[in-house]
């Protein structure tokens, strides 16, 4: 079902702006009324990363009046593979600077205001105050959940898209229409629990497909037209080459947006981000370790990394023994890790998931269990700069 416009029309279009949104004028679907609404709309857009890519592209190509971006990140070498709006001579700058540079040159009618700075309970009710639509295209739960929270409070619909591996997923979440997010995920997984994209990959094509989904969704809801998926969760599987969607259901209970139960915003349970286990396990430094090894009694290096991960980037020498075995206790019965009393220095890409196989290890009677803080990102930066990082 349509619902009503978001934005108000920004008035009649000159003759510039019939030519350039000629192909979408002509459309029944959208017209000239929906072109307008489309110019007179202020959206706010979470990450300019690999979902906000196709999102902010297709978002200022479709001339949308008016877009904050808020993203705290500069650009690297291995977003390039997936985050199209970025290029290698923005390689170390901010990425809302390369967004507003980009987004100028394709569409200089477009307001652009970057913020570099992540988006948190602090700022939340800010940043949403004032904009029809909220996209949120990031990688982590604490920033979904205030996105969540901060849209429920202001009344605005908040498009979704998540992606991981080959998979994605979109949805429109808006309470007093359909379901919040909290509705459906109403706590965060355990930590180390859902890999990042920076552990465990996405395709790079991917990416366009959910975040022109997403750029989909925004237009519907900004003009009033078409169907958008509120109430409903749409699935993709690249691998597969399927879509599927399911109905989705506000809960009575949800402590954000039940009923009777006023938006709680940061208070609401999962919305900080939960604790690191690297603080709690023993740990050492790059340096130090590569001192160690460099010893007579070196330490034992054990990779808790997938294959793809280690073919990447490795230190010199290594075990390979999957952080899924730490978990099943499989890695246990390794003949490599049979000297309990030895030191074992565990490792990943940063030290999250190495934390995690610290721990069980140490539970499983290893004391010597250490994990390398900064994983192999801080052997890279500390000890070898020509290793590969990603």
């Amino acid at each position: 079902m349509a619902y009503p416009a978001l934005a108000g029309p920004a008035g009649p279009l000159s003759a510039a702006q019939l030519r350039r949104y000629a192909r979408h004028v002509m459309l029944p679907e959208l017209g000239l009324e929906g072109q307008q609404r489309l110019l007179g709309s202020r959206v706010l857009v979470l990450g300019a990363g690999g979902l906000g890519s196709p999102v902010l592209t297709y978002l200022a190509a479709a001339g949308v009046g008016s877009v904050t971006v808020v993203d705290d990140d500069v650009v690297e070498e291995s977003n390039l593979q997936r985050q199209v709006v970025h290029g290698v001579g923005d390689l170390g700058r901010l990425k809302v600077e390369s967004v507003a540079a980009t987004l100028a040159e394709l569409a200089p009618g477009v307001v652009v205001a970057p913020v570099a700075a992540r988006f948190t309970s602090d700022t939340a009710a800010e940043l949403v105050a004032g904009h029809h639509l909220v996209l949120d295209g990031t990688d982590n739960f604490p920033t979904r959940y205030a996105a969540n929270d901060a849209c429920v409070t202001a009344g605005v619909p908040l498009v979704w898209g998540s992606i991981l591996g080959v998979a994605g997923q979109v949805s429109v979440w808006w309470a007093g229409q359909g379901p919040c997010y909290r509705c459906v995920f109403p706590d965060p997984p355990p930590p180390g629990s859902v890999p990042s994209c920076g552990e465990a990959g996405v395709l790079g094509a991917l990416c366009g497909v959910i975040g022109s989904l997403m750029a989909t969704q925004a237009v519907q809801l900004l003009t009033g037209t078409g169907d958008p998926l509120v109430g409903r969760l749409l699935v993709h599987d690249a691998a597969a080459s399927t879509f599927d969607t399911l109905r989705v259901r506000a809960n009575p209970q949800c402590p954000v947006c039940g009923a009777g139960t006023p938006p709680v915003g940061a208070t609401a349970p999962g919305y900080a981000a939960p604790p690191s286990d690297a603080a709690a396990v023993p740990s050492i430094g790059a340096k130090a370790l590569a001192a160690a090894l460099a010893g007579p009694n070196p330490p034992l290096v054990v990779d808790v990394r997938p294959q793809g991960e280690r073919e990447i980037a490795a230190l010199p020498a290594y075990v390979a023994v999957h952080l899924d075995d730490f978990r099943s206790g499989a890695a246990f019965t390794r003949p490599e890790l049979a000297d309990r009393a030895r030191t074992m220095v565990l490792v990943c890409r940063s030290g999250a998931r190495s934390a995690e196989a610290t721990a069980l290890a140490a539970a499983a009677g290893y004391p010597g269990a250490t994990n390398l803080d900064g994983g192999v990102l801080a052997w890279a930066r500390e000890v070898d700069p020509t290793m590969a990082t990603y």
